[in-house]
């Protein structure tokens, strides 16, 4: 925690005024390009062996021997033992990827470690775990109440002549997709021959390479007009995506097996990084309000009711 906390303030934080200069400055395809800086941090922190904290022992053991002796899988923390760490990095927008800790390549990379065989590991989780590409994962649906996952209609069809996996439907809110680095999407859709099965052995999950002339990316989705570039959101058109079908993770009819493992720790990590990021806008109000005065008074005094409630707010 101490070496996390001193290279945030020794290289992360210093970078940061920088770092939001040159995007504001950005302008068209340029605004969704990596940063050149960050690299530089994920170099720095991969030496300085703060990379992949996130994985647990109990996952990383899942593996493949032969891409742990040749990447960093992290130190194996406990989920307890990282929520804190996560909270550091929370505070500042960008931390997460310097240590090769953002989603949603965390969850992807845990998806891989414990369901993906030894062949998608080599393909996909050994550069996820060295930093060398991004990824996304497509689950939500833009026609459905998409909170009951159950209501999922994008289409996944074997075509037993071909031995492939044919994918059809939209998805949206699919981060990091546009992301140029992204090169593996992991589509959560139903199996069109699921009548008749349980409810929730209906879905499968399967592994498509990006670019594929399949996937195409309507547009970019924005939150309070803000679209998150250079990560972002997007909504995606999969339009009789072909792949084998060696690319489904576990089986045919487990997505929500897999959907079950993968979203709990997430959920762990985006909270905890709100909470940092919510500490560090708390401490800069107090600050603000005990420097700047109103009617005579600190603002602190006359917002003192609004800052107690963000202190509950943060836990």
């Amino acid at each position: 925690m101490e070496r996390l906390e001193s290279f945030m303030d020794e290289h992360v934080y210093p970078a940061e005024a920088a770092l939001i200069a040159e995007q504001e400055a950005r302008r068209g395809s340029d605004r969704w390009m990596p940063h050149a800086k960050i690299e530089e941090l994920k170099a720095l922190a991969k030496k300085a062996k703060l990379w992949n904290l996130f994985l647990p022992s109990d996952t990383r053991e899942l593996i493949a021997p032969s891409i742990r002796a040749e990447v960093d899988c992290g130190p194996g923390l406990t989920n307890m033992e990282y929520a804190p760490l996560s909270e550091i990095m929370g505070a500042c927008s960008f931390a997460s990827e310097v240590f090769n800790c953002s989603a949603p390549d965390t969850g992807n990379m845990e998806t891989l470690a414990r369901y993906g065989s030894i062949e998608q590991q080599e393909k996909y989780l050994k550069p996820l775990l060295a930093g060398e590409m991004r990824s996304c994962f497509a689950m939500t649906e833009p026609a459905v109440a998409s909170s009951d996952a159950t209501n999922m209609q994008a289409e996944v069809v074997h075509d037993a002549k071909t031995g492939e996996m044919v994918l059809r439907g939209r998805k949206w809110w699919t981060t990091g997709a546009p992301d140029p680095r992204c090169r593996v999407c992991i589509f959560m859709g139903r199996d069109a021959d699921a009548d008749g099965r349980p409810g929730h052995r209906r879905h499968s999950m399967v592994l498509v390479p990006l670019p594929h002339s399949g996937v195409r990316m309507l547009r970019p989705l924005t939150v309070f007009g803000y679209d998150d570039a250079p990560h972002g959101h997007a909504e995606l058109e999969f339009e009789n995506v072909r792949v084998p079908a060696t690319n489904v993770l576990l089986g045919v009819g487990r997505g929500f097996e897999i959907a079950q493992g993968r979203l709990g720790p997430g959920r762990l990590h985006h909270c905890m990084r709100a909470i940092g990021l919510g500490e560090r806008a708390l401490a800069m109000a107090i600050v603000r309000g005990s420097t700047r005065k109103a009617f005579g008074r600190p603002l602190a005094v006359l917002s003192a009711d609004k800052i107690a409630e963000a202190r509950g707010g943060c836990g």
